[in-house]
């Protein structure tokens, strides 16, 4: 199962069912670590656009 889809389902148990955020981690067999990390791009348009401008 994919970690977004987990971290959708962790967050879903919280809002419906006030549970803690590592309960529900643990309900999900997700990490704390994996539901609080934030990506730093959204995507590689950015580093696309750089390897692009330098060739």
């Amino acid at each position: 199962m994919p970690t977004k889809a987990r971290k959708t389902w962790a967050q879903q148990l919280q809002q419906n069912h006030s549970v803690t955020i590592a309960m529900s981690c643990a309900i999900v067999g997700l990490s704390r670590c994996a539901y609080d990390y934030q990506p730093k791009l959204q995507d590689d348009s950015v580093i696309v656009s750089v390897l692009v401008s330098t060739s």
